[in-house]
Order: C-alpha cells, then structure tokens, then sequence
C-alpha cells in the first residue's frame, strides 16, 4: 500500500511546558522506522510525554548490496534536502494526553471501548470493568458490569444510563444517579449496542444489540416484561449498530452497512467486494446528523444521504443513496465530521506483507508488526488535507479495533472550544483538539515567523493569551524579545533595535537588559535612536554610557543627543568630567586669533551647553566666547556673569569687534559704532575693576583706547589714574579729538603730555598744552611762528587777558601788515584801535586797511547809536513805573470789619479802637504790633485823640514822627524780607 506524504505535527513552544501535549506528532522529514526495542523501550516508559511521528517511506529492505544500500542513503539525502528547502505546512489539530486517575488504571487493564456525553467519559477495560471520569481524567464512578472484555460503550442523551456490551454475552445498562439498572444476557458474544433516542424519558427503555450471532435484535420493555424482536439476521456477525431518531443503522459481514426505520427495512449498502476482513477492520458508522450516515469500512469511505421518497413512487417513503465512495489506501477505523467539506479519519496503516499468512514462509507468516495510527483529514472528494501519526503507547502490538476515536462538544472540554475528540487505545488516551489562534501563534514562533507571529499575538484577546492551565503565557513581549534573540544571532540588529520599543515597553529591566546586550556586541549605536528617554525613564548609567559612546565614536551625535535629552536623566557632572578630559587631549588651539580645530569646536560645544544645563554659567561663559556664541551678551546679563568677565576681557572685546565688522559688511551703520563689549565693561565697573580690564588690554593698545574713552565719556575721573595713558592712545588712534580730551581733563601730566604731543609735531595741542603751563608768550611764538593764524593768536590773547601778551602780539605784528589786518578786524574791548593804528609804521602797506578802517568807523557809529536808543527806552520805561506806582500807592482802600491784622492776627477794629497804621502797600496793623511806636502808644488814650483830631497840621506833623519811628518803612513787608513772617 502506498504511504501518503506525512505532514507536520503540532511542535510545542519552548517557553512551554511540554507535558500537557503531545510530542508524538513527528515533524516532516523525521524517520519513525527504529527498532522495535527501542520502540518499545520509549512506549513502555512511564513519563506520560506523548511521541509524535510523520511517515515517510519505508527503509531499502535489507540483504541489499552494500553499493545499492549506498546509493540509496545518497538518495536519501537528496530527497532530505530538498524537502528541507520546501516550506512547511502548519498542524491542523494538537493532541493532548489524558492525565488523572486514568494513567494509573491503564497500567493494570487495557480499554476496550468508550462513550462520551456532555463531561463524562464510560471507559470499558478488557477485563470488563466501566470507569466513568471526567475530561480532566479524574474518575468519578467505576463499577464491573461484565466478566470479559467490554467491546462497546454507548451514552443517552441525558448521560445518566450507560450501555455496555461484552463479549460475555451480557448487555448491561446502568444508571449513573439512581440504583436502575437492566442486564440482558443474550447468550453469544456482543460485538455493539446502541440505546434509543431520550432513552432516559421512555418507559420502553429500548435498546438494540447484535454480536457473533449474527442477529440484531431489538429489546424492549413492556407491561409484561421485555420484549426481543429480531430486526435482521442470517448475514454473519453484528459488528456495528448506531441509532438516530427514528432510523437505525447497523454493519455485519456480508451487507456491509444496512439502514432501515424500526420494523421496516429502508435499504441495503453492500460492502466493497475486496475489503479486507470484517472481523479485523470492523466498520464504523457515524451518524452527521439525521439523515446523513458516514460509513467506514476498511479501506473504503461512503456517504449516505436518506431523503423522502417522491410522491410518485409506490415504494416506502424513504430513499438511500449512496453519495460518496472513496477508495483509500489504508484501513479506516473510525470516522467523525470536522467541518461540512471535510472529515476527520482515524487511519490504521496495515503492515505491507499484510494478508500473505498462507505462505509456507514461519518469517512471513509471523505476527506483522503495526504502524502508528493515524489521524487524517481528508475533504469530501478523497484528498488529503492533513495527516498525524500519533505515538500511543506499545503501538506495535495493537490492531485496527484496538482503536477507538469518539467526539465531545469543545464547550465539555476545559478551556477550550468547537468541537474535540477521543482517541483511545489499550494503554492511552488523547485528546484532540482543533488548533486555536494561540496554537497558530506557537507554530509561527517555533517556525522563526516572528513577525506574523507579533501580528497575530496582538489579536489574541487577553483570556486566550492566558489559558486556564497553562503554565506560561504567550504575548507580544515574550514573543518579541524571542524574535529579537534571532536577529541578534543572525547578526541583524537594526531590525531587533527597532523592535526593543515595541517589545520592551515601559519596562525599564528589560531595556537596560537589551541595551547592554547590543553594547557587548559592539553595536550600541544601532539601538541608540530607539533607547526611551521619558516614560519609561533608565537609570542614569544607561545614558551616560551611550554618551561616552559617542564620545569616542561621534561627537556629531554627542552634541545633537546633548541638546535634545533631557537634562535631568543623566549625571552631568560625570558628563562633564569626561568631556573635559577628551578636549584637554585634542590638539586645539588656545590662542583667540582663530577657532580650535573641529573636534575641539564640537567638544567645546558640549561643554558650554552641559554647564548652562548645569546652572555653570560662568563655567560655559568662556566656551561661548571661543565659539563667537551671538547670545553672550543676553548671557552675561541674564545670569549676572559680570564677576566671571573680568578675566575675559580680550576674549569678549575681540568677539564684540568681530560682530562690528560684519554689521559693517552687511551695511548696519548705525549700529556699527557701537560697541556692546565695551559699554558692559563700562556700566560694571564694581564687578569688572577698571585696572584689571586695562592691564589684559595693554597688548591691545586700540582695545584699551575704546574702554577708556567710553570710561572717560561717562565719567572723566573713573580713569584719571590712567589719563597719561589715554594721552597716548588718542595721539595714536584719535588725534583729532586729543585737543577736546586736554581741554576737558586735568589728571594727566602737562609736562609728559607736552613732550608726547612735540614728539608727535601736534602743534595745536602744544600750544593749548603751553598756555595752560602758563608759558603764554611760547604758545604764542608757536602760533605766530609755526600756524601764522591771527585769529587762533587773538583768541588765545582773549583766553589769556595778558596785557604783555597783548603787548607781544602788538609788536609782532608791526611788521606783518595781514596781522594787522586782523587785529582790526578783530579791535573791542580788548584792543584800542587808536592804540593799533599808531603802531603803524609810515608807508607800510596794508592790504584792505581802508575797508578795515571804515568798518571800525562804522562799527563805532553804530555802537554810539545803539546806546542812545537803549538810553531812551530805558528813559521812558522808568517814567511809566513811577507813574504806576505813584498811582497804586494813592489810591484808596476799602476796609472790611473782618479784616486782620498781618502781625497779629486780631481784627482790625475793635472796642476801644486801637490806633491803626496804612502804608502804602496796603498793609494795615495796629500802632500796638510795632514795635517802635510802643512810646507813643503808651500815652493817656485822651491825649492821643486830641492829637488827632486837632486838624490837618497836627496829622501831618504826627504822621512824620511815627514814620520817624518806623525807618524801615512796612513792618509787614520787612518781616517778610527778613524771613520771620509767613
């Protein structure tokens, strides 16, 4: 017979604990053909660990010669590898072997038979004995309803009665709940039973049964006993009977498989002519639902479809037709319905010298050593869709009906669900179950598909990646980091660094663990941009290790990382530390006049940003200025870096001049003046000592000269101690602006200010510089001899109102008539012009002295003119404020009974009426309140009146002795001159 291709079997995932399922399931290109021994010496070991096993084709047989044995090993190994280049297909179903109390039972019985219904397995042994246990394998209930090997097991649908048939003669039903029970002894072996539909609700309490009589019979209970009646005989042993409904469905040798409706024969199925024996590979019937029968027999699968008969037809109502048949290499055991195309098949591979034992040949005629069962699926036209071997215990032993495959609803089964089966054989029993998505998952990682396997993962829903009773738990994180395993192996680390994210998460552990790993293989860099900096955040030593990798290897990436992490995730300082180590070992340059090479540039450039992160700021300031950082300035200022300046000062101003000339260059005028380094040394000069900014200036004499011209601007005494000095820097940078600088200070030295202007030939200055010694008629030689101008040697003789000077100028010029033009241009207060003119010589000739002449007489007219009219007005504004005074002084005044007195504060009239005074400002206050009139007040009040009244001569002869009193004329207003009245 012709092995079909083998297929993989389930393989367990090595995070997994291997014991829930079976490993006999062998994989593709595995050979299961090893001794019998050692078979033997695997199946007979007690570990409970399923074996798995493809099959391939049988070994060369033996007696072979040595070259054709060798040839064929080649061929072997050809075909090996080329099966390994083909991609293999992912299992079907998983297989799990039945643990609980029914390991311990099957090592000292065998099973024979087996029901199942809703959670409850009835296990028949060969020793006649029903345990009943539960899907877990725990047994519930066992009890011995036979004397001999029980060769079926049936449930009703409440799952409360078992039947059991023996090959003792006897059926027995039994109620699990109650104390019921029936037995029947039908006196020749039982090969099948079968209980009718709810045979729990019924009081017929029916059931069918047929053995080596050759008879099925139908027993039933009635009022008068039960009751036999024998549905079919006459065709050889009863091997299997099914009951569905009202349709019951029996096999036996001849007929092969018969249906009909009790008492009333449907149809007849003959059996293949050349199956195999009956009795060896009995038939299995299976009943899809309630009018579709599967039928295996053998080697041969058919499917029978019953329908109404139409109505035209005179026969019974009912129609078999036989809708399939599919001959197959291999003896078929059992069938169940997997899915509506295809079928689940319990497969029982015949050894190949099977059915030649009428040989003369004791070797050949000797008991043939079996194959492993298999289980296959196989759709509605005959092809193979998968096939297991499953490696049950001593499978060398067992023949086809050794074997027994029963289905139980998913939900009956823990943790699982769809539909499962039962496969058992004398010494085990395997569950089978569809793979589910977590099992598609497990296929995906152990066949290295990691990333389906991710996708797949993600889809699973939390209780199925945590099953109940399983010991580890599959999820996108275990699967990932196994994923990224294999590409480290396989040398791929950019892909396993871009999975660490999606892996890792926010476990820190499992980050620092990967990340180190990628450092031992020199590939630090290729997880770098993946490594999370917040949420989750590493320890610091993680961070500071990959800085200190591109330390070494990138400094670009060390600047880029410095300025975009987070400050706070690793040690700074430590950061610091080495970078300043590393700059200390490159070759830079220390000088100002250019910029370091460009690996000091990027390390000085870390430094400035990791101590301004570190609130350093005058540590960083240095580093800004060497980079020409535009922001110094904002710096300084901002952080109060005035104290950390003092000692760059050069570095500072030779930055502020180079942002002068490149606002110059780009056409910024107005800002082009302005020096920002020199006004911040200027306005700090507390912080910045004005004689430590001067000696780091001194080998840059311009620098120096704009700090103390700035100084001197804003305060002329902040730099007198250096005033010799800036004599020299503005002769040497700023000569037109040395005469204003001598004119406004006094601090510098006259005497070594004068010898730096002679050395300098700077003629003007040496002139202000000698006036100002008080050497007048020297300065004056020097404007006579050296510049000839009259108008610079009149103003200083104005400046110096020095008769002898004068005197000097006069009689130089006796002899130069254009300095005698000049002092007549030039004639007034201080020069007399008769003076001048007398000291001209006869017959001098004077250019221009006619006009000089006629303008000094001009001049002169119109000086006395001017004077004239100023007398006059002058004149007439005097006359207009006496007569304005005259008038104000004359006038009358209106005295109010509330008025005051100014000295007092009493009113003016009173009882008795004291003498008042009014002068004319019109202050009025009692004779009392002066102080001088106390003598005249104090006489006899009668007298006083008499005075008064006594006529005009006497008040004018009064009045002048009380104005002879009061010399100072209005006490009030001389009070107020004299600060004591308010």
């Amino acid at each position: 017979m012709a092995d079909p291709t083998p297929i993989d079997g389930p393989v367990l995932d090595p995070w997994q604990d291997p014991h829930p399922f079976s490993s006999d399931v062998l994989p593709n290109g595995s050979n299961p053909s090893e001794s019998v021994d050692s078979e033997n010496a695997t199946q007979e070991s007690e570990s409970g660990e399923d074996e798995s096993e493809s099959r391939e084709k049988d070994d060369d047989e033996e007696g072979e010669e040595d070259d054709v044995e060798g040839e064929g090993e080649e061929d072997e190994g050809e075909d090996e590898d080329d099966y390994e280049d083909e991609e293999e297909d992912e299992p079907t179903l998983k297989y799990e072997r039945m643990g609980g109390a029914v390991n311990d039972l099957l090592k000292k019985d065998s099973a024979s038979a087996l029901a199942v219904s809703n959670k409850l397995l009835a296990l028949g042994t060969h020793n006649g004995i029903v345990h009943i246990v539960d899907l877990t394998g725990k047994r519930i209930k066992s009890y011995k309803p036979h004397q001999a090997s029980v060769s079926d097991a049936e449930f009703d649908s409440t799952a409360d009665f078992v039947a059991t048939a023996s090959i003792d003669g006897q059926v027995v039903i039994q109620s699990l709940s109650t104390h019921e029970s029936y037995m029947s002894d039908m006196k020749r072996p039982i090969r099948t039973v079968a209980l009718e539909p709810n045979f729990a609700k019924k009081s017929t309490r029916s059931f069918v049964c047929g053995g080596m009589a050759g008879t099925l019979v139908l027993r039933e209970k009635g009022w008068l006993g039960h009751k036999e009646t024998v549905l079919h005989s006459g065709e050889g042993p009863v091997w299997h009977v099914r009951w569905r409904e009202r349709l019951i469905a029996w096999a036996n040798d001849s007929s092969g498989s018969t249906t009909l409706s009790p008492r009333c024969c449907i149809t007849f199925i003959e059996r293949p002519a050349d199956s195999p024996r009956a009795d060896l590979f009995k038939c299995t019937l299976y009943w899809q639902d309630d009018t579709t029968l599967l039928i295996a027999w053998a080697d041969h699968i058919k499917i029978a479809h019953i329908r109404e008969r139409p109505s035209t037809a005179t026969a019974s109502g009912r129609i078999v037709s036989n809708s399939l048949s599919m001959p197959r290499s291999l003896d078929t055991s059992s069938v169940q319905d997997e899915t509506l195309p295809s079928f689940l098949i319990l497969a029982y591979q015949t050894p190949d010298t099977y059915g030649d034992e009428m040989t003369e040949d004791r070797t050949r005629q000797a008991r043939k050593t079996a194959e492993r069962p298999e289980l296959r699926i196989i759709t509605h036209t005959g092809e193979e869709l998968s096939a297991d071997a499953l490696g049950v215990t001593n499978y060398q032993a067992w023949s086809c009906n050794d074997y027994v495959m029963a289905e139980v609803d998913g939900p009956n089964l823990p943790g699982t669900s769809g539909r499962c089966h039962i496969v058992i054989s004398p010494k085990d029993i395997v569950i089978v179950r569809p793979r589910d998505r977590k099992d598609h998952v497990l296929w995906l990682v152990e066949h290295q598909r990691y990333d389906e396997a991710l996708e797949e993962v993600e889809k699973l829903d939390e209780d199925e990646c945590s099953a109940e009773g399983d010991q580890s738990e599959i999820s996108p994180i275990a699967i990932g980091e196994r994923y990224i395993r294999h590409l480290v192996a396989e040398g791929n680390f950019a892909k396993a660094a871009s999975l660490c994210p999606r892996v890792c998460s926010a476990d820190i552990e499992r980050w620092e663990n990967w990340i180190f790993v990628f450092a031992q293989s020199q590939q630090l860099q290729t997880i770098i941009p993946h490594v999370p900096t917040e949420a989750p955040q590493l320890d610091h030593l993680v961070y500071e290790m990959i800085l200190a990798h591109f330390l070494v290897h990138d400094r670009q990436s060390l600047m880029r990382t410095i300025k975009e992490w987070p400050k706070s995730i690793y040690d700074i300082s430590t950061v610091i530390v080495a970078v300043q180590a590393e700059l200390e070992r490159s070759p830079s340059s220390s000088t100002s006049k250019s910029l370091p090479a460009p690996d000091a540039v990027i390390l000085m450039e870390c430094l400035a940003e990791l101590y301004t992160a570190n609130r350093q700021y005058g540590k960083a300031l240095p580093f800004f200025l060497r980079l020409r950082r535009q922001n110094v300035f904002e710096l300084i200022r901002e952080h109060n870096l005035f104290t950390d300046v003092k000692d760059q000062v050069l570095l500072l101003i030779e930055f502020d001049q180079e942002l002068l000339e490149r606002r110059k260059q780009e056409g910024a005028e107005g800002e082009a003046t302005s020096s920002e380094a020199i006004a911040l040394l200027v306005d700090h000069i507390h912080s910045i000592p004005i004689a430590r900014v001067v000696q780091q200036l001194r080998d840059r004499p311009f620098y120096l000269f704009l700090y103390l011209d700035a100084l001197f601007k804003k305060d002329s005494q902040l730099g007198s101690e250096f005033a010799d000095l800036q004599v020299t820097l503005f002769a040497e940078f700023a000569t037109h602006r040395l005469i204003d600088y001598l004119r406004a200070s006094t601090s510098y030295n006259l005497e070594a200010a004068y010898n730096e202007c002679k050395n300098r030939d700077l003629v003007n200055e040496m002139v202000f510089l000698l006036g100002r010694m008080g050497n007048n008629k020297k300065a004056l030689t020097l404007i006579i001899e050296r510049l000839g101008d009259v108008h610079m040697a009149i103003e200083f003789a104005k400046e110096q109102s020095d008769d002898d000077l004068w005197e000097d100028l006069l009689k130089y010029s006796e002899t130069r008539p254009t300095f005698i033009r000049g002092l007549l241009e030039n004639v007034g207060a201080e020069i007399d012009p008769i003076r001048l003119i007398r000291r001209i010589k006869n017959g001098l000739e004077i250019p221009g002295l006619k006009e000089a002449l006629i303008k000094i007489l001009h001049d002169f007219h119109l000086q006395i003119s001017l004077m004239e009219g100023c007398q006059t007005i002058l004149n007439g504004d005097s006359s207009d404020l006496a007569k304005t005074r005259s008038k104000g002084q004359n006038s009358g005044f209106f005295m109010k009974s509330r008025t005051m007195c100014v000295l007092c504060t009493q009113p003016l009239q009173r009882s008795p009426q004291d003498l008042l005074l009014l002068f004319l400002c019109h202050h009025v206050v009692h004779a009392s309140c002066v102080d001088s009139m106390s003598d005249i007040y104090n006489e006899e009040p009668s007298e006083s009146i008499n005075v008064l009244v006594s006529g005009v001569s006497a008040k004018i002869a009064f009045a002048s002795v009380v104005r002879a009193k009061i010399p100072q004329g209005c006490p009030v207003c001389y009070r107020r001159s004299e600060g004591n009245l308010m």
